[in-house]
């Protein structure tokens, strides 16, 4: 399944991530008035965001030529770049009407991250890929 991946890894790894991270930025631009209700808690929503992303931004940094990186360097830049990215975007909450910036969101961006990670360095271990 990876080396399908990293042969299609424009199509089926690059895009879905710019795609999924202009999708996730735009929702959390927008007002809260404006947020559509998925009956789900606020922090599994945030945990299965990040957590996404995390997949896509680990096997996006895993596919890339320019720096070549081992497994854990992906697994390890894929976790402090989500975790990054969910503090700021915790931040650039303040200033969206109707939104705040919660700790515990961020601890749920943090934790999907870490999932997201978690899962992907072991199925790619497991299947022998990158080794």
């Amino acid at each position: 399944m990876f080396k399908f991946l990293e042969k299609n890894k424009k199509l089926l790894v690059y895009t879905p991530l710019v795609v999924y991270w202009i999708i996730l930025f735009g929702a959390t631009t927008l007002p809260a008035a404006s947020m559509p209700s998925f009956g789900v808690v606020d922090k599994v929503n945030h945990l299965l965001a990040y957590f996404i992303l995390a997949i896509l931004l680990f096997l996006t940094l895993l596919f890339q030529q320019k720096v070549p990186l081992s497994l854990n360097k992906a697994a390890a830049y894929a976790l402090i770049i989500c975790s990054l990215y969910g503090m700021l975007d915790e931040v650039h909450q303040i200033f969206i009407p109707g939104r705040s910036a919660e700790f515990l969101d961020f601890l749920a961006d943090a934790c999907g991250a870490l999932l997201g990670v978690l899962v992907m360095n072991y199925l790619v271990k497991k299947s022998g890929a990158f080794l």
